[in-house]
């Protein structure tokens, strides 16, 4: 049995054939060889892995249309030779990148070696009129073009049998064909589902494109059979052609790309003398320790073949340097290697840290270097299309990743083709959970209301069962975040590619496969934290003219120690979370290696040793090692294993291995597989006595090792990590306006963490000033040493109205009115709609007017702005200068101040002026208890606060008591109330969004959440 035709789901949605269900099945029917014919060769590496290991003959092929005297017809295009798939790598990534439907004539002659072409008989008109087709392909492959016969479901074509005739009138071999978009015939109604959610239309739609039958099926070899039981010579045709069909898929070349030098350069001597250049402009007087361990990682380089990869990396890093494109100290092991630092790859020195360059590139275990790098996120693609530049577009690409229906996805794709209404899918939406993992079996099983919703109506049992066959197929293509491949030769000798965005082309195999074949991916990362500290520099230059270079900031700064040991980290890299911030209070940093420890060992984990290190740190405890030959290696770590390289040198110093060794060893025993651990520790023991160590020491030692060897983390990426994590701090404690404008400013839409923020800087004794149409820039920014808020904070405000308030600010100086800015930026940007929310917000306080007089104008001034300046175009006042025609402000009442503050919370999402609470309390005349400094006090105190609701969630208990959470504001945070139902009866009536609640409690801590148990209120 042989299948000519089968079309996997990986081509989107225009199939349902997964290859896990597809490949048992094919062995059952005895299957001699399969082909793959997708529109695109997409899930080509998959499935021919899967015939090899399923010991069937695979064979590649590629759905096309062909372009013949201005009609197109379809066709299959099989691989018969290594040359024939090379073809078909162009002629898909032709198609892909210039949009093109069919194949023109002039193509196909260009391409047609090695492939043998099957006319697919699909003529709905009389065959006479296409004769000329048959002749033009037979004329481009003498020996190898087909007509492909297919009978669904035993059906036959009722042209077939003028199609075969002309097939023999012009030399064309017949092959009996079945092409298959789903493995069984129950499986029809489900891939007509998939193919109307892939053409975004519902099933009653009468645009949507339907299948000609439903008999797409894979048919078993005995049904294939009997529907050609008359044309035994086609099924032996088609086996003939398979079976010609002889490509290998080279796998695990080495396809490094090539960085150009001058003709008769010698590689190796180039990179050592710009290593050493780099080094010594880094290190001015560097020891022989550092050459040595230059000289031997150059060496491994050299004799892996990786010297262009470095090359190459560190031209795209010179680039960044000179565009001032702030990049990262390192990420992962790559910041182990002293030629990535020499070379300015990364800016952490591996020898001062005790880094190993085994744990990046193991002479023991030859793998593809790794080297991703951090850029600030809004300047990455800079970098990208610098790379496309100067290795050419057609060895350039980015990566595709192909997105998956999940249960919640393909439940409501499979509804709304159905034509399921808006709260059926709102309803869906609620009963299938958004967490990883979750399947809608899964879904089912934890939801009692989604099996009762779908039993209530048949629709919604078909929907389910449909559902369930398209769960997590391939939906759509998108582009990998980061990756980006460099080939030594145009992409298209070894990978299909498709047109990309930013003009980059991106490959259409995903990153596992591109590696597979040998290709090399690079990470371009682009980190938001870099961005920030990019507009934390710039804020700095503008306010003060100096530039700030991150990479020679002071590593033994007090003050900025002295910030982390309090825990004051918000908007610091990984230090954030309340759980770090308590680590890092207990640590109390006083030196680089701490950060560096606390980010590596705050995981689920090693988490449990963080008291033990802040311990021995403070000398509360004494240090044990568990021999003294781990004093030198763990003492930086108070004897507590935290990273990998530690245990890579225990092995090293005790045992005698290698550091490539001791690498292979600590990714072996992590493994925790019982019979490789045994054969370790007899190697570690064994290494162990010849180095005149007892056993016992060595079990001693190696059970270590056994333990850490999950928990230990890479040093090298907690060190380049740590290094942003610490610039932060250092700016925050130096430059704590610029810090809190840069933090704002990307915390835009997040009115939680603006409120943090805020309150932030506040306690930091920083003032705010409100936005001002004279003063403020788009975004936060430096003003006298205080805060001025953007007008980009300002809700509603749409951006060309800010980019013309400033382009005529900056061309023609302040504006003397309201009515000023109105004529000079135009109708087209002064409108109602643009400027009631900057005088609600005070934007436009600096005229001296009160806001009620500036919003009475509005109307006045956005007439003022049609009929001096109705659009862009110079005007018929610009001459005169339109001062003579201003209007007059209108009189009215001035607002009052509670409803000033509401405005402003409408516009900015906070209270600028002052917080009703602030009020509130001074109104009062008591002590209340900042609902931020809540989660400081002890469990049980007695506390009371003021608050303003902000939510309330009322819920019944087991028992079916009502009880209530209630979400509460002041002017310095929120905190969560609990009332149970003793209170709730009491005080429910009081419970209203918006009220204010003098509240008497006391505090819960659990699970490192702060709650207020409700005693007493009082409005």
């Amino acid at each position: 049995m042989v299948y000519p035709h089968i079309s996997t789901s990986a081509d989107l949605l225009k199939s349902t054939v997964r290859l896990d269900e597809l490949f048992p099945y094919l062995l059952e029917q005895g299957t001699v060889a399969a082909a793959i014919v997708n529109s695109k060769l997409y899930g080509v590496l998959p499935f021919w892995e899967a015939c090899k290991r399923a010991g069937i003959h695979g064979v590649l092929g590629l759905s096309v249309s062909l372009e013949f005297q201005g009609r197109s017809y379809p066709a299959v295009l099989y691989a018969r030779s290594n040359a024939g798939y090379k073809n078909l790598l162009k002629i898909t990534s032709a198609l892909s990148t210039r949009e093109k439907e069919a194949i023109p004539e002039q193509w196909l002659k260009a391409y047609r070696q090695g492939l043998a072409c099957a006319i697919l008989n699909r003529f709905d008109a009389e065959i006479d009129e296409h004769k000329g087709l048959f002749s033009f392909v037979q004329s481009l492959f003498p020996d190898a073009c087909y007509g492909s016969v297919e009978r669904p479901g035993g059906e036959r074509h009722e042209q077939e049998d003028a199609f075969t005739a002309a097939c023999k009138a012009t030399g064309l071999k017949i092959i009996a064909s079945q092409e298959s978009r789903y493995v069984h015939e129950s499986d029809a109604f489900a891939y007509e589902v998939a193919s109307a959610i892939g053409q975004g239309l519902k099933l009653n739609d009468p645009e949507r494109q339907k299948p000609d039958h439903t008999k797409a099926y894979v048919p078993a070899a005995a049904e294939f059979a009997v529907w050609f039981e008359d044309r035994p010579e086609w099924r032996a045709e088609a086996e003939r052609l398979m079976l010609d069909c002889q490509v290998t898929i080279a796998l695990n070349q080495q396809l490094l790309p090539v960085f150009t030098l001058p003709e008769g350069t010698d590689r190796h001597r180039y990179i050592v003398e710009l290593c050493e250049k780099g080094l010594a402009e880094r290190l001015p007087n560097y020891s022989k320790a550092y050459t040595e361990r230059l000289m031997y990682e150059l060496s491994i380089i050299g004799q892996m073949g990786f010297i262009d990869y470095f090359l190459i990396v560190a031209d795209f890093m010179k680039f960044a340097r000179e565009q001032e494109i702030l990049t990262g100290p390192g990420r992962g092991s790559s910041a182990s290697s002293l030629v990535a630092f020499s070379l300015r790859i990364t800016d952490v020195d591996p020898l001062e840290h005790g880094l190993l360059f085994e744990r990046f590139l193991n002479p023991e275990r030859v793998t593809l270097p790794d080297i991703d790098i951090d850029f600030a996120d809004h300047r990455r693609h800079e970098v990208v299309e610098y790379v496309a530049r100067k290795y050419g577009e057609a060895k350039t690409a980015q990566i595709i990743t192909f997105g998956t229906l999940s249960a919640k996805a393909v439940a409501r794709d499979t509804a709304r083709v159905f034509g399921f209404e808006a709260e059926e899918l709102d309803a869906i939406s609620k009963m299938i959970p958004n967490r990883p993992g979750t399947t809608l079996r899964s879904a089912l099983k934890d939801s009692p209301a989604l099996n009762e919703w779908i039993i209530a109506e048949d629709t919604r049992k078909t929907w389910f069962k449909t559902a369930l066959k398209l769960e997590g197929l391939p939906r759509h293509a998108s582009t990998h975040a980061a990756g980006v491949i460099l080939s030594p030769t145009s992409l298209v000798d070894h990978v299909p590619i498709e047109k990309g965005s930013e003009g980059i082309f991106i490959t259409q195999w995903p990153m596992g496969e591109l590696e597979a074949i040998g290709l090399l991916k690079m990470d371009f990362l682009g980190l938001r934290n870099l961005t920030i500290l990019e507009q934390i520099r710039r804020l700095v230059h503008r306010d003060t003219g100096k530039w700030i270079d991150y990479r020679k900031i002071p590593l033994e700064d007090d003050a900025t120690y002295a910030l982390l040991a309090k825990g004051d980290t918000t908007g610091i890299f990984q230090l954030e979370s309340d759980g770090m911030r308590r680590a890092l209070q207990q640590i109390k940093p006083t030196a680089f290696g701490d950060i560096v420890a606390v980010n590596a060992l705050f995981r689920p984990g090693p988490m449990e040793f963080i008291p033990l290190y802040a311990r021995r740190k403070h000398k509360q405890e004494r240090v044990d090692y568990v021999h003294p030959v781990l004093e030198p290696i763990l003492s930086e770590t108070y004897g507590v294993i935290v990273y990998q390289e530690q245990i890579m040198q225990i092995a090293s110093r005790m045992a005698g291995f290698s550091l490539g060794e001791a690498d292979l060893l600590r990714r072996a025993v992590s493994k925790k597989k019982r019979e490789i651990l045994d054969e370790e520790r007899i190697h570690f023991t064994k290494g162990a006595a010849s180095k005149g160590f007892t056993e016992e020491a060595a079990t001693e030692v190696y059970n270590l090792i056994v333990r850490f060897a999950d928990y230990g983390f890479p040093k090298s990426h907690a060190v380049a990590y740590s290094m942003i994590s610490y610039q932060l701090s250092f700016m925050k404690t130096h430059y704590a306006v610029p810090f809190y404008a840069a933090m704002l400013a990307n915390s835009a839409g997040n009115a939680e963490k603006t409120q943090q923020l805020l309150q932030e800087a506040k306690e930091h004794g920083i003032a705010l000033l409100p936005p001002s149409v004279q003063k403020s820039f788009h975004s936060f920014s430096v003003e006298d040493g205080k805060l001025r808020v953007g007008l980009n904070a300002v809700k509603g405000v749409p951006g060309t109205a800010v980019r013309a308030l400033m382009q005529a600010r900056k061309e023609g100086g302040a504006f003397s009115s309201m009515f000023d800015i109105a004529e000079r930026i135009s109708a087209i940007h002064f409108t109602r709609k643009a400027f009631e929310p900057l005088v609600k917000a005070g934007a436009l306080d600096d005229f001296g007017l009160d806001r009620g007089v500036l919003l009475a104008s509005l109307d006045s001034a956005v007439k003022h702005a049609e009929l001096v300046k109705p659009n862009e175009e110079p005007g018929l006042f610009d001459d005169l200068g339109s001062s003579f025609m201003k209007p007059k402000y209108a009189k009215a009442s001035p607002i009052p101040e509670n409803l000033k503050l509401d405005y402003e919370k409408d516009v900015l999402g906070f209270y600028l002026s002052t917080h009703p609470i602030a009020r509130e309390k001074e109104t009062r005349g008591k002590s209340f208890a900042d609902l931020n400094g809540l989660k400081n006090r002890k469990d049980r105190d007695q506390v009371t606060v003021l608050g303003v609701v902000e939510e309330i969630k009322r819920i019944r208990t087991k028992k079916g008591d009502a009880m209530a959470f209630v979400n509460l504001q002041d002017d310095t945070g929120s905190a969560s109330l609990t009332l149970f139902p003793a209170e709730y009866a009491k005080y429910n009536a009081a419970l209203e969004p918006h009220a204010v609640l003098e509240i008497q409690g006391t505090i819960e801590n659990r699970n490192h959440k702060t709650a207020i148990i409700c005693k007493t209120i009082s409005t």
